[in-house]
């Protein structure tokens, strides 16, 4: 079972490395990488190219790790209760599984994401060892023991809020997703809109990563945001040589597919102010 990558998803060589050693080792390989790298695709491409079902758990800032788990609704059972429902002599009935329960219960090796858990509670990652370690858990309202009938690709993503324990961290396999070089970059835009004019791709990532690159600037736009810069500048029809937009401003053309906040505009305004001012 081997990951190289798909004809969608540009995976270099490092990423293509880290996946199949996570894979081999059977532990969860965790992928950092600024937004919009291509991280939790990157779990949506793995299971397409080994023809495996992703289920996927999105972790927020109130996320606990016992959700992955189960829950059990008390509520519900005691409302029931005091309806006369027949339904209250099972607990079973009350217990709603959980993401890693779904991935432990599939009679088929899945892929589960674990996506930015970064975002929850610090304590998130450490509750989830022994589940992660030992691929089963003990659910306490019915006593069963619910073991993986096929152990998972595990993939988990952060976008680096907050540090991770290290214990956690010494039971994943760990790659960081460097942002594109140019080459790179321009591979992943031939494969979302093949047939683009050549000369237009250059000047706009040319332009690009000249953004990315300005001193001062508060978000620096990602891969998927130039994606969505040059989709739109095909569907404008912008010819390559009218890119750099006013000059008065130095904005570029429909730069709010790049520039994200007020602060980085008024970033690039002044700067075209003081060109000005010194051109006389």
């Amino acid at each position: 079972m081997k990951f190289t990558g798909t004809e969608t998803y540009v995976a270099d060589k490092d990423l293509t490395i880290a996946v199949n050693a996570a894979i081999a080792l059977e532990r969860p390989l965790l992928v950092k990488g600024e937004p919009g790298t291509g991280k939790t695709e990157l779990a949506r491409q793995v299971a397409g190219s080994l023809g495996l079902d992703l289920i996927e758990w999105s972790v927020k800032s109130t996320t606990k790790a016992q959700q992955g788990l189960y829950e059990y609704d008390a509520v519900s059972r005691l409302r029931d209760s005091q309806l006369g429902d027949g339904r209250v002599s099972d607990i079973s009935n009350y217990i709603r599984r959980g993401k890693l329960w779904e991935a432990f219960a599939s009679d088929r090796k899945v892929v589960l994401l674990i996506d930015e858990v970064d975002k929850a509670d610090i304590e998130f990652p450490n509750d989830l060892l022994q589940e992660l370690d030992r691929m089963e858990f003990f659910v306490y309202e019915t006593g069963e023991t619910v073991k993986a009938l096929q152990r998972p690709i595990v993939i988990i993503t952060s976008n680096n809020e907050k540090e991770l324990p290290d214990a956690f961290l010494r039971r994943c396999f760990f790659h960081y997703i460097r942002f594109p070089d140019m080459e790179t970059l321009q591979r992943i835009v031939d494969v979302h809109y093949p047939g683009i004019k050549a000369s237009l791709v250059r000047a706009a990532l040319t332009q690009f990563y000249e953004i990315r690159e300005t001193a001062g600037l508060k978000k620096r736009p990602s891969t998927s945001e130039a994606l969505d810069w040059i989709r739109l500048l095909v569907a404008d029809d912008v010819e390559p040589e009218t890119l750099r937009g006013d000059a008065k401003s130095a904005l570029p053309k429909l730069h709010g597919a790049l520039l994200k906040n007020e602060q980085d505009v008024h970033l690039f305004e002044r700067l075209a102010f003081l060109a000005r001012q010194r051109g006389g």
